[in-house]
């Protein structure tokens, strides 16, 4: 499996704390069958995101770790005004890896008019957004039919793998259930930040998802579709919304 949102790296976000726990998450992550992660470090007002840095954490991680899980870096980028304009001046600094994936986070308290010409002038950069976690988000909890709509424009849809088992209430859970029914979510990854209550683990997930949506699907959210964003191809599975 492969996931492409987690907090693994040490001491530059809320993420894993310290050395021995980032040592301990990827030991985690590599039991429950997650052999390539992506660090995504926050990049929002509170943390700033420095690459160069990151890829250095990266590499150090690597080294005390044995190289696996294989570990890219990535980021956890904040749709913030600031933020959008670097990005199009410099498209390659948040990407996955070195594809042209870039997850985005939307704030809880506003959805800007802007935001899907926005998000098409990312496209148009070469960029690929990935709307993270929306089934997390209050206002996309209460305005569902918004995020079918992007992903009619091909933008990308990740869901938090612990909404599906509950960590995030009954309404979160509700929330991405409705999305996968309607073939809106196309991508499932950990968005881990520690080892005890937002653990790198997708395998209980899975489980649920099967119940949900069958093999198939499963497969694609957590193995297909996460390995080709990390290469930077199109999705194998993106369906068309159902309505």
């Amino acid at each position: 499996m492969v996931d492409i949102h987690c907090h693994i790296l040490p001491e530059v976000d809320d993420g894993a704390g310290s050395w021995d726990i980032a040592v301990e998450m990827c030991r985690m992550a590599a039991q429950d069958g997650i052999t390539h992660i992506v660090a995504t470090p926050h990049a929002n007002h509170q943390y700033s995101y420095d690459r160069d840095r990151c890829l250095g954490t990266v590499k150090e991680l690597a080294a005390r770790i044995g190289g696996v899980p294989e570990i890219q870096l990535g980021c956890d980028f904040h749709f913030s005004y600031d933020n959008v304009q670097d990005a199009l001046a410099n498209p390659s600094r948040y990407v996955l890896g070195n594809s042209n994936y870039l997850l985005v986070e939307l704030s809880d308290y506003s959805i800007p008019p802007s935001f899907l010409e926005t998000l098409r002038q990312l496209m148009q950069m070469g960029l690929r957004p990935v709307i993270t976690h929306p089934e997390r988000n209050l206002l996309l909890r209460q305005r569902p039919e918004l995020v079918l709509d992007w992903a009619e424009q091909g933008i990308v849809v990740q869901v938090t793998a612990n909404s599906l088992t509950g960590y995030w209430g009954r309404t979160a859970k509700k929330a991405a259930r409705w999305l996968l029914e309607r073939k809106a979510v196309h991508v499932l990854a950990t968005d881990a930040h520690d080892t005890q209550h937002r653990p790198p683990l997708l395998s209980p997930a899975c489980e649920v998802m099967r119940e949900w949506a069958g093999d198939q699907v499963t497969q694609a959210l957590v193995e297909q579709n996460p390995a080709a964003m990390i290469r930077g191809e199109d999705l194998p599975y993106f369906e068309k919304p159902e309505r």
